[in-house]
């Protein structure tokens, strides 16, 4: 199967280890110009967040660092973006940095986690203005 091509991506990542993960399966599947990569922080929406500005832009870095050490394609940006809702977050991020295409890996857990933390891929394609990708994890697929 031959890959997808877009000319700017913006793909969320949620971790190093999600970042790495990404990182290898973008390469794997799809072929882009340029890459933004967005880390959401969560905020509570008047409620103590759950862990202060410096230390998730901190964990944002290393997901950055994480990320560009695994991919060896286009122009690669980051951004941190804070939110109260994961989705709203990427769709906004993604019209500003005017991305042809949202872009993530699904991520695992079981269907009860997913009904009690929400289901953020769920939510994103309702909420999107562009087309959203998913795209397996490395380690998945035919040829894997």
């Amino acid at each position: 199967m031959g890959k997808g091509r877009f000319d700017h991506v913006l793909v969320a990542v949620a971790g190093e280890d999600d970042a790495t993960a990404t990182a290898a399966a973008l390469a794997r599947n799809l072929d882009a110009d340029r890459v933004t990569v967005v880390h959401v922080v969560e905020k509570a929406g008047g409620a103590p967040d759950k862990a202060g500005v410096e230390q998730s832009e901190t964990a944002a870095e290393a997901s950055f660092a994480a990320f560009r050490e695994g991919y060896h394609g286009g122009e690669v940006t980051t951004r941190v973006v804070f939110d109260t809702d994961v989705a709203d977050g990427l769709v906004r991020a993604a019209r500003e940095a005017d991305a042809d295409a949202v872009v993530f890996t699904p991520r695992g857990g079981s269907w009860f986690e997913r009904a009690l933390t929400g289901n953020v891929a769920r939510d994103l394609m309702d909420a999107a203005d562009r087309p959203v990708v998913a795209i397996p994890d490395a380690g998945t697929g035919a040829d894997a």
